[in-house]
């Protein structure tokens, strides 16, 4: 499952400014029941799923380089690296401690067992499904919109225009406000363009 971007990023974006803000220099105490807290809200909300692939994307990438300088060998790179990153998968557990600290620096424990109980509900679970596509459905809603306010404000501002300017300076817009013509200025004859010449 992919969580809502929106959402997500609102909450990365928080827990981003906290590492500038805090520095592990001014690292504070925090509990041992505020920091569990802290985890269980970060991974009710799946915000460390996007550093899944880190690890074996490395490997895949580090094979790639190791393997083409020495192509008789890719059993055993191809082994060797797998044995080194599987070494390493531990770590990744470290990422999950530093992230929860960040959280508990920004919410309070309870805070944070609020967020862990409504993203562990029903309503929770779905807005992390959903939250992908009602965004995608947003950002085509605002598009249409933005069109449509972008259109009108054209076709206003040319008859706006048409008042301002003498007689013959700028044409009326056509009567169909979706016609792309209808916010060009045209002056001259034959309705040409303004600053178009009838001749090359």
């Amino acid at each position: 499952m992919h969580p809502s971007q929106t959402m997500r990023s609102g909450l990365i974006a928080v827990a981003a400014f906290a590492v500038l803000a805090f520095g592990s220099a001014n690292a504070q105490e925090i509990g041992e029941s505020h920091l569990a807290a802290a985890r269980a809200a970060v991974n009710s909300i799946e915000s460390t799923d996007q550093f899944d692939n880190i690890l074996l994307n490395a490997a895949t990438q580090v094979k790639a380089d190791l393997i083409g300088n020495n192509p008789n060998l890719q059993t055993q790179i191809s082994d060797m690296v797998d044995d080194a990153a599987l070494a390493l998968a531990p770590r990744r557990n470290d990422l999950e401690n530093e992230v929860a600290r960040v959280y508990a620096k920004l919410f309070t424990e309870q805070e944070l067992n609020e967020i862990a109980q409504f993203y562990g509900s029903e309503a929770g679970k779905k807005l992390l499904r959903q939250g992908p596509l009602a965004t995608r459905e947003m950002l085509a809603a605002a598009e249409v919109w933005t069109n449509g306010i972008v259109r009108d404000l054209r076709v206003a501002s040319v008859n706006g225009m048409a008042a301002l300017m003498p007689e013959g300076g700028v044409a009326s817009p056509t009567t169909d406000p979706t016609d792309p013509a209808a916010a060009a200025p045209v002056t001259g004859a034959a309705g040409a363009p303004a600053g178009s010449s009838s001749t090359q």
